[in-house]
């Protein structure tokens, strides 16, 4: 099944091995917003930009990543249903 265009990724991670894998999924199926909310987010967002981007500049590799450690998740689903019009918000615990 394919994955969401938005997504809301919960912070801190249960399973860190996974991070890698789950953001090049998500630049395979075309994710534009990955909106981090939680503990250390701004780490994690940190993180996930490393992964798509690297030590390169590949025009192909973009993800739209923000960080959000505190605010309500009430706050990011608003803001993730505003962003770049139609299509349901997912939420992803790791």
């Amino acid at each position: 099944m394919a994955i969401s265009r938005k997504l809301i990724l919960h912070s801190p991670l249960a399973n860190d091995s996974l991070l890698e894998a789950f953001v090049e999924r998500c630049l395979a199926e075309g994710v534009s917003l990955l909106a981090i909310v939680g503990p250390d987010a701004n780490m994690l967002e940190d993180r996930v930009d490393w992964i798509v981007f690297g030590a390169g500049n590949d025009p192909r590799r973009f993800l739209c990543t923000t960080s959000h450690p505190d605010e309500s998740l009430e706050d990011v689903i608003e803001m993730a249903n505003a962003w770049d019009g139609e299509g349901r918000v997912e939420q992803v615990f790791l």
